[in-house]
């Protein structure tokens, strides 16, 4: 499976690799979850667009992105999805997963929940590889159980790293412990 970008993507041939591997990775999990073909879709145009401005200059993504209360770097997804928006696109799963992809959101359906995984479990990354791709193969299985701990991961990453717990981010958790 080849993705295709927007025009307006910016991404570098890294973040491209990386896009790809996450519209793998939810196109293999769908697949074997059986999954319709309208939520796989879904679930496919997510990864395609999330990282689609993740190169773009600050202040791009800051006129996009408008008010979003986050650090630069996590700009990328509000202003996509602001973009997406722009272009008529109309499916909110898509685009709050696409939104909220760096930070979580408690009020996601399966596509940000699924996107959210991807980002996370990818391949690519270099972090925990065992444990992670154990969390992959698992996910067509228990893909809420799968959820709860990649959420649970990442927090505690964040915590040992010292960085901003968003309230989206909180909310989440709250949601699903």
């Amino acid at each position: 499976m080849t993705i295709e970008l927007p025009s307006w993507a910016q991404v570098s041939d890294k973040r491209r690799a990386h896009i790809q591997r996450v519209a793998t990775l939810l196109a293999q999990w769908a697949d074997a979850m059986g999954i319709s073909p309208d939520e796989r879709r879904d679930w496919v145009d997510a990864a395609r667009f999330h990282d689609a401005l993740r190169d773009a200059p600050r202040e791009t993504l800051r006129t996009l992105a408008g008010n979003a209360p986050y650090e630069p770097e996590m700009l990328h997804g509000p202003a996509a999805a602001e973009r997406l928006a722009n272009d008529g696109e109309q499916r909110k799963n898509v685009l709050d997963a696409i939104r909220f992809h760096t930070v979580g959101a408690p009020t996601w359906d399966r596509t940000g929940r699924g996107l959210y995984m991807a980002d996370f479990l990818e391949p690519g990354r270099s972090f925990s590889r065992e444990d992670r791709a154990f969390l992959s193969s698992q996910v067509p299985h228990d893909f809420d159980g799968v959820f709860r701990q990649v959420v649970r991961m990442r927090l505690v990453y964040a915590l040992n790293e010292g960085h901003t717990l968003f309230p989206e981010t909180v909310q989440l958790w709250n949601s699903i412990r």
